[in-house]
């Protein structure tokens, strides 16, 4: 059976440059929660540091992964996934149940990635640098994308060439775009939890993801 946890506020999160969190509150029904994962947020809302390790545990790749599409440096990457815990681990009185808990999680990490992303290029362009460099080997592939076991060296080799060719496709998508794509098709993520994670509609989803879609087939048939 699902817990249903009463939420009569929704929570909409906005960061600002300090990774300060503002509210927007809204009405909302209540939603359903899986009996282990309302147990975590309890365990969370008491303060439990145990909690908050399997909480760790268990999303720090998926958040690892979506802040990569977005910032695009590994390392970068590790800090927006790590600030991102932080900023869960100080707010988590702002979790009011008007999603699932995964949901939410990424919903910061994706603010989280953009705020920092915003800062970077501000940096970037202060220093004259390129925004288009080229990926390096450190990034994560697509594998959840193209994932499969190959016969041969050969076919090793091919394999990693897709790959490769499918990431800097992708990382050459609009931001917009290439958001909605990796959520959708390598996170495999609804297109409700998209819509709640960007807090757009979910016929904007749909049309990010198609219009993204089209631009990767496009790019890749002219590599």
């Amino acid at each position: 059976m699902l817990v249903k946890e009463k939420a009569w506020l929704a929570i909409g999160i906005e960061t600002n440059l300090d990774g300060a969190i503002g509210e927007v509150y809204e009405t909302a029904e209540p939603i359903a929660f899986e009996p282990r994962e309302f147990a975590l947020i309890e365990r969370l809302r008491a303060g439990e540091m145990e909690a908050f390790s399997e909480l760790v545990s268990e999303y720090q790749p998926l958040v690892y992964s979506v802040t990569l599409r977005i910032v695009r440096e590994a390392e970068e990457a590790r800090d927006v996934t790590q600030e991102t815990f932080l900023k869960i681990f100080r707010h988590f009185n702002h979790f009011r149940g008007d999603s699932s808990l995964k949901t939410w999680v990424c919903r910061i990490a994706v603010n989280q990635a953009l705020n920092s992303q915003r800062w970077w290029k501000r940096r970037r362009r202060e220093e004259m640098r390129s925004l288009d460099e080229p990926l390096d080997d450190e990034r994560l592939s697509l594998g959840a994308t193209l994932a499969s076991k190959s016969d041969s060296p050969e076919a090793e080799v091919i394999a990693h060439e897709r790959q490769h060719q499918l990431e800097r496709a992708l990382g050459e998508l609009k931001k917009d775009f290439r958001i909605a794509v990796a959520l959708r098709d390598i996170e495999g993520m609804s297109y409700e939890e998209i819509a709640s994670i960007l807090e757009v509609s979910v016929g904007t989803v749909k049309s990010r993801i198609a219009r993204g879609r089209e631009m990767l087939r496009t790019r890749l048939s002219n590599r």
